[in-house]
């Protein structure tokens, strides 16, 4: 359970949250995960978020298997429905804990500009783009590949690092600007209907007047 607000201080830092995407990364990889086991506050909700993409990146994986059999595509695409909402619910509490963290300071500001894209949902895409990082630079090594396939994958790979250094950025300047009191966010409830047997008519089945 995550702690009902963050410490009196706390570090947003692209350099610091790029860092811990890259290692939580190669160390699921690797099948340790102990990384978790240190972490706390907001540091450990934004960990258990980059966890919920790397399951979801890995069951995706798993459904587009050629072999999977049509009970194992139904099981993997359960699988994949509860980890995205899990994502999502976490996107949100990444949220939450900076904004508690900036409400002890009396910020945002609400006079403040409005920025359409909140840290967490910033927070999710660097996440998917050390995912990308990741399986780019095992595929430039991939032994048997056809003739010119690391030659792509070593432009991929340049193309995804601009890009994560470009949204990096962009998150230090959002949240520089916020405690600045130059910009402000909101949070935004995903309010996701699909898992949720009361909004799911697939779900809920047909009225009793349908």
């Amino acid at each position: 359970m995550m702690p009902a607000s963050p410490p009196d201080t706390l570090s947003l830092s692209s350099t610091q949250v790029t860092l811990l995407h890259d290692r939580c990364t190669a160390a699921w990889h690797h099948e340790n995960p102990a990384v978790l086991s240190t972490l706390t506050g907001f540091e450990r909700a934004m960990t258990e978020q980059h966890l919920a993409n790397f399951e979801l990146w890995h069951a995706e994986d798993t459904a587009r298997t050629p072999q999977a059999s049509d009970q194992d595509v139904a099981r993997t695409k359960r699988f994949i429905d509860c980890a995205n909402q899990r994502r999502n619910d976490l996107t949100e509490q990444c949220d939450v804990l900076l904004l508690d963290f900036l409400s002890r300071q009396s910020l945002p500001a609400p006079e403040a500009e409005l920025h359409s894209e909140s840290p967490g949902l910033i927070l999710d895409r660097l996440s998917i783009l050390s995912l990308k990082l990741f399986h780019t630079r095992e595929e430039i090594d991939r032994p048997g590949a056809p003739a010119g396939h690391a030659e792509r994958n070593v432009e991929r790979l340049r193309i995804l690092s601009e890009q994560r250094d470009d949204l990096a950025a962009a998150l230090d300047r959002l949240w520089q600007q916020v405690l600045d009191g130059r910009r402000r966010f909101k949070l935004y409830r995903q309010l996701k209907m699909y898992n949720d047997p009361a909004l799911n008519p697939a779900v809920y089945g047909p009225g009793p007047h349908s």
